[in-house]
């Protein structure tokens, strides 16, 4: 968790970002965002990616969500993200699939950048340039952190190992969380729910907690 500077609030700011597409990154930011909200958190998710796939998933709802959605594609996020986030607990932001501006301003505005890959080479290639958006930031965000998370892992497979060995490279820590390929999150995407409201019993609805509980916990260690 982060303090928000006056001793009276704790909010935690998480943008899940990555320069390569169909790594699950809106995925992760919508079940991320659900988990929170499940949990009793007032979570906030603002759709920073021009294709507004979480926005998209918002209106496909029958019902009212668990948590507002705002979309807000443009460079000025690290301006406009802390009057957006003062009635909030938690913020999570689905960022554009690519670098640039928009992507520098969603790092600027967070706490936590979230780096989703795919047990692939490709997928680790990709992200170098996200990581180094990270580092700069870091000169001015002092507070900033990042860290990978393993999406999509068919079982049975060794490969996360060695993406695990090949990310020992970069400067920011895997999660031990790692999230497996399901149906079931394109199912409960479909039904404009998330996974733990579509089938909250299901090994996706317990990954999706156990990796908010490992965030969580990194969180509170930094800001001991």
């Amino acid at each position: 968790m982060v303090h928000d500077g006056s001793g009276e609030g704790i909010f935690m700011i998480v943008s899940v970002l990555n320069q390569k597409g169909g790594v699950g990154k809106t995925t992760l930011s919508v079940n991320l965002a659900a988990t929170l909200a499940l949990a009793g958190r007032r979570t906030l998710l603002i759709d920073a990616d021009p294709q507004a796939s979480a926005l998209d998933w918002q209106a496909s709802r029958d019902g009212e969500s668990l948590f507002p959605v705002v979309g807000m594609a443009r460079a000025t996020l690290h301006k406009d993200v802390p009057g957006l986030a003062a009635q909030q607990e938690h913020v999570i932001i689905d960022g554009p699939p690519r670098v640039n501006e928009l992507a520098r301003s969603a790092i600027m505005a967070s706490h936590l950048v979230v780096i989703p890959v795919q047990p692939s080479p490709y997928d680790i290639w990709a992200a170098s340039d996200i990581v180094k958006l990270v580092v700069e930031a870091q000169v001015y965000n002092t507070g900033l952190r990042g860290v990978f998370v393993i999406n999509r892992v068919v079982a049975k497979t060794a490969i996360s190992r060695d993406v695990a060995e090949a990310l020992k490279d970069y400067p920011f820590p895997l999660l031990q969380t790692a999230i497996a390929q399901r149906v079931v999150f394109a199912e409960s995407a479909a039904a404009g729910l998330s996974v733990l409201e579509y089938a909250p019993r299901s090994p996706a609805a317990g990954e999706m907690r156990t990796l908010l509980r490992e965030i969580e916990g990194l969180m509170a260690c930094v800001t001991r």
